[in-house]
């Protein structure tokens, strides 16, 4: 029996395909659960549809992340660090210190978007990478000062 997979399915395929199974695993399994639809004409061309909707919101997003990385690679953030007498740090500069101070600037960015390999301890210039898409990373300049 011919279906197309409406999800994607980790041993047969990748959503939109058309697949061949037996008939008693898309009468039993796939169909009541929605995963996948008979293989008919109007159901192909439903599938061909979603497919451009989903390549055109793609390329949106795409766009729309790289106006955004240009945005955070033209900027740069201050963020301050207390250090005791002797010039070791109270505290350290985080993800979610980076992602405040991105805020408070009027761009907002997931937490998990940051991808700080450690937190911060010292004074200094770094250059953390933030994904703000899964094809388009961007580099955010850190200045780290005393407090």
């Amino acid at each position: 029996m011919n279906v197309v997979l409406l999800k994607d399915i980790e041993p047969l395929g990748t959503e939109g395909t058309v697949v061949q199974v037996k008939p008693g695993f898309a009468r039993n399994y796939l169909l009541p659960r929605g995963l996948a639809a008979a293989a008919t004409p109007q159901q192909l061309k439903a599938v061909e549809a979603a497919k451009r909707r989903r390549l055109k919101q793609s390329e949106r997003e795409r766009a729309e992340a790289d106006a955004l990385k240009r945005t955070l690679e033209s900027r740069s953030l201050t963020l301050k660090l207390s250090l005791g007498e002797d010039g070791k740090p109270f505290g350290s500069i985080t993800t979610h210190d980076v992602v405040d101070a991105l805020a408070a600037e009027g761009l907002p960015v997931e937490k998990h978007a940051v991808r700080l390999p450690e937190p911060i301890k010292s004074l200094g210039i770094y250059e953390v990478p933030i994904r703000v898409h899964p094809e388009v990373t961007a580099t955010l300049k850190v200045w780290v000062v005393k407090a």
